[in-house]
């Protein structure tokens, strides 16, 4: 068992559709774009949004990263708590804490989000690092943002394992020079996880428990 975890945070330790999708459709808003079913913008979910914004409506760098501007004008204040704990969580992450596992979050996401984030659900306590991306644009790749957690830990990367529901988690995690452990209750299929190379697949936070004793 690994002595340190990194956890993604969206579809990883929360469930934040609803935020996220009612803000990608916002900023989409600005540029004459409707969008009738938000659960299309679920592959949202995960990636760094200017990728998303390239990859899925064929934007510029530019606009996608002008798209991220009026997207932060819902999410700042509403969509950011638009966002739900996945069951099981807590217990996780309970566990994990009482058997001297050392627990860091590790996300795409704005560090300043992410660590609002944690602290309106109660969860903060769990971890000692809460490393994101930089307002700027700034170390928004996930492999970028696994090194900076390394590095803040002192986490030796062969006791290290990252957790996370999307190939860029596993990617990014190659990359960084550790494994990860897919769960499959968040946004990502099995088929993703494992043509990107997850060490292994969880269904629940129980099974992610039981694979991260062994």
């Amino acid at each position: 068992m690994a002595q340190t975890i990194l956890f993604d945070l969206d579809g990883t330790l929360t469930d934040p559709a609803a935020g996220i999708t009612r803000s990608v459709a916002h900023a989409l808003r600005h540029y004459g774009i409707e969008v009738s079913d938000l659960s299309t913008l679920h592959p949202f979910i995960g990636p760094p949004l200017d990728d998303s914004f390239e990859r899925f409506y064929g934007f510029s760098h530019e606009r996608a990263v002008e798209a991220i501007g009026y997207y932060r004008e819902y999410f700042r204040d509403t969509g950011i708590f638009e966002n739900e704990v996945y069951p099981g969580i807590p217990e996780l992450l309970g566990a994990l804490r009482a058997a001297g596992k050392t627990l860091a979050v590790a996300t795409s996401k704005p560090e300043v989000f992410a660590v609002r984030i944690l602290e309106h659900f109660g969860l903060a306590g769990y971890f000692s690092e809460t490393v994101g991306s930089e307002l700027d644009g700034t170390r928004v790749k996930k492999h970028e943002v696994i090194a900076e957690a390394l590095r803040r830990t002192g986490a030796p990367k062969e006791d290290t394992v990252m957790v996370g529901d999307r190939e860029h988690d596993v990617l990014g995690a190659k990359r960084a020079g550790i494994p990860c452990i897919g769960v499959l209750y968040g946004y990502g299929s099995a088929e993703e996880l494992t043509a990107a190379g997850a060490a292994a697949l969880a269904e629940s936070p129980e099974a992610l428990l039981a694979l991260l004793r062994r």
